[in-house]
């Protein structure tokens, strides 16, 4: 039997509040703003990773979702080389390791969610590979020094390496020494949080997040505004939003840092469209929801994709979920077994004219909320040879 080394870790998704958008370091993926996101439960969003190390292997190879994946890019290799430098460092310190620093990687990972639709893959990805081969590599570092390798796979899978809520502090070190995730605070500070992602389209989104973002960087009028002024007040208030369990505060500072990452998309040239119809009336649902009840029960955010993310809180899970299926989604996939009991229903001066505005267009619901960070796997996606199993 062939010397395998081998370790396993589930990582999760994570969708931000205050927006990262816009790289300062394309090569180290340093980001112009710092940044804040919740960090999703697992059991509904989550990428399983299993790292393996053997003298037989011949190079670094990864499988996603049963196909073999290119890793010669620059992202893929800073973060081989950069964990590979750890436990060189490790074994140096104590020669009675297994010297396994050399000898090739093979990745596995399975998501159990559209990849690239703007459900946030590549950072539960990134942060899957980096926590895997950390712990293949069995290092000490914290999750905080492992975000800085993570950054340079995807820039928000640093944030994915932290459970609950999670800042990405932007640092102003040229080497990126201290661009790196750390925890607001747990989810266990807050636990009522839940998210409604309604997916718009699983389809692979036409503009990439790493070319958007370098075109708003380079043309847009607003985003110097956005990056220097908006965006390290509104992570203040954020914080204090978080810390004080504070929804109201959280759902407005949600909404409007979406709205603007989105206009300065628009801003670019050419401009980039990420929302389209179904989004903006996602939009007008949640706006009409808040106006009809005279308070914040639910709050909108798009990444760079169409799907609409709706957090909310569990005490008003009833009237949220209730809005959602009386505008349209009451027949879609993913109501089972979570909110399959939740009754169809608008509140007293819904304006009725949006009662069908989610009809078409949603291919799904998927009903999560604030949860922990990458945990630990016994089982394996390889066998003894160290190849996918599947």
């Amino acid at each position: 039997m062939p010397e395998l080394h081998a370790a396993s870790t589930t990582a999760p998704v994570n969708i931000a509040v205050i927006k990262y958008w816009g790289k300062r370091n394309t090569a180290l993926n340093l980001p112009t703003n710092s940044s804040l996101s919740v960090t999703l439960s697992q059991s509904d969003l989550r990428t399983y990773t299993t790292a393996a190390a053997s003298p037989t292997f011949t190079k670094n190879r990864l499988w996603l979702n049963g196909e073999e994946q290119d890793v010669s890019g620059p992202r893929q290799q800073a973060c081989f080389r950069e964990l590979q430098k750890l436990r060189k460092e490790l074994e140096q310190q104590d020669p009675t390791l297994p010297a396994i620093a050399d000898y090739p990687v093979h990745v596995v990972s399975e998501n159990n969610f559209p990849t690239a639709a703007g459900l946030a893959s590549s950072a539960a990805g990134f942060a899957a590979l980096v926590r895997a081969i950390a712990d293949l590599y069995k290092l000490p570092n914290s999750p905080t020094e492992l975000s800085r390798i993570a950054r340079q796979g995807s820039g928000s899978a640093c944030r994915s390496l932290f459970g609950g809520y999670v800042a990405w502090e932007m640092g102003t070190n040229t080497d990126g020494s201290d661009s790196l995730a750390v925890q607001i605070a747990p989810a266990a500070h807050w636990p009522t949080i839940r998210a409604a992602i309604l997916v718009v389209s699983a389809a692979k989104k036409g503009v990439s997040s790493t070319s958007g973002m370098q075109a708003t960087v380079a043309t847009s009028g607003l985003f110097p505004h956005r990056a220097d002024v908006v965006v390290p007040r509104r992570m203040e208030e954020m914080i204090a939003a978080i810390q004080n369990k504070d929804f109201t505060a959280f759902a407005k500072l949600t909404m409007a840092d979406s709205n603007q990452f989105h206009a300065v998309c628009l801003d670019t040239t050419p401009p980039i469209f990420y929302l389209n119809d179904i989004s903006r009336n996602a939009i007008r649902v949640v706006e009409e929801l808040n106006r009809s009840l005279g308070r914040h029960v639910a709050a909108y955010t798009f990444d760079a994709g169409p799907n609409a993310v709706i957090y909310y809180e569990v005490q008003d899970e009833g009237v949220v979920l209730g809005a959602l299926k009386a505008t349209g989604l009451a027949e879609v996939d993913g109501w089972q077994g979570k909110g399959d009991g939740i009754v169809a229903a608008l509140p007293d001066g819904f304006d009725a004219r949006l009662g069908d505005a989610l009809r078409e267009g949603v291919s799904r619901v998927i009903l999560t909320g604030v949860g922990e960070g990458p945990q630990k796997v016994e089982s394996h996606l390889v066998g003894a040879d160290g190849y996918p199993l599947k």
